[in-house]
């Protein structure tokens, strides 16, 4: 944000008070001052807009997550519901795209490839096969719980020191929550759970390896979109085409094929990573951090009357834990995790 102070020399000549039959900020015409009065009034501060932006995220994040358990019962695949997560940006995005292609194709090639592979089709398709063998409070849960932990890894292993204080604290619950939530498929011992639990964190992985890329990149939330999606969306295309991906979309329901334009390329594709980033500049990251963190929390809420879900003692447990270490894990600004999926 640019500081708008201006001293009294270089105000222009109206800024010291209306002239003589000239109206003036104080002497408006009756007609026009409730009009602007409404609209001063009806304007909300930065504070309440980055917040309003950061909520809006955090349903979108559910709602991936919500839509991860609901495709194993949707007329869609896993591939038709990446070519809309990866298509619709790029067919909304495409004008301003064009203006930052020569910045995106600057990026270095390993930073390119923590992003796509990071956030493009592995994460894409662990996320969504996790969740079809798990739960909605899994994927809102493990996803984006874990990314903290595995940032901290990445940066243990480039030398940085070992997290303290806070930050591990908040590490150790979030892997105490995870526990919580697998412990009871353990004993006795169910295999489609733990394989789902096992996906979802290599999801998780995959996810702060694009944290990471992120942070090497100097590119806008609109040119990050597209390094991550035009590659993402060719790669997909040729897996379908080649038939290694099967594809149900000609033959899908509209109503299915609706909900994931929606939630996956509008939502999660274009809004999340723009709000998120919209949100940052006016609360800060620790807030948005903070804030972001109720994600699983909605996930769990949401998931009773969508999808029919009862959230189980483990849940009751495991979640409130995770949410709490993501907390205490994002006070200190190494390493700095946005909760974005």
């Amino acid at each position: 944000m640019v500081a708008t102070h201006t001293t009294r020399a270089t105000q222009p000549h109206d800024a010291a008070g209306p002239r003589a039959g000239h109206p003036g900020r104080r002497g408006l015409s009756p007609r026009l001052s409730p009009r602007l009065s409404l609209r001063r009034s009806l304007r909300l501060s930065p504070q309440a807009e980055g917040l309003l932006a950061l909520l809006v995220t955090v349903a979108i994040w559910a709602a991936f997550a919500l839509s991860a358990r609901a495709l194993s019962a949707s007329s869609l695949l896993p591939a038709d519901a990446a070519l809309l997560r990866f298509g619709v940006p790029l067919v909304v995005l495409l004008p301003a795209l064009w203006r930052r292609r020569r910045r995106i194709a600057a990026v270095r090639p390993g930073a390119a490839a923590k992003i796509i592979c990071g956030a493009g089709v592995p994460f894409f398709l662990a996320a969504m096969h996790g969740g079809a063998l798990t739960s909605a409070a899994f994927v809102g849960s493990i996803v984006p719980g874990m990314v903290p932990l595995f940032v901290s890894a990445i940066m243990i292993r480039r030398g940085h020191g070992v997290p303290r204080g806070t930050q591990a604290a908040g590490l150790a619950l979030i892997a105490a929550g995870v526990a919580a939530l697998v412990w009871r498929y353990v004993v006795p011992v169910d295999t489609d759970v733990l394989a789902g639990a096992g996906i979802l964190l290599v999801a998780s992985g995959l996810w702060a390896l694009y944290t990471v890329g992120l942070r090497e990149v100097d590119l806008d939330p609109v040119g990050s979109i597209g390094l991550l999606c035009l590659p993402s969306f060719a790669v997909i295309g040729v897996l379908v085409l080649t038939g290694v991906l099967p594809t149900g979309i000609a033959h899908a329901a509209g109503s299915d094929i609706a909900l994931f334009l929606v939630v996956q390329g509008l939502g999660v594709g274009l809004c999340a990573g723009l709000l998120y980033a919209f949100a940052i500049r006016r609360l800060g990251a620790e807030r948005s951090s903070v804030v972001g963190s109720l994600s699983p929390v909605a996930v769990v809420l949401l998931a009773v009357p969508l999808l029919g879900e009862t959230p189980t003692f483990a849940v009751l447990v495991g979640v409130p834990l995770i949410t709490a270490g993501v907390v205490l894990a994002n006070r200190r600004p190494r390493p700095e995790v946005p909760a974005d999926a």
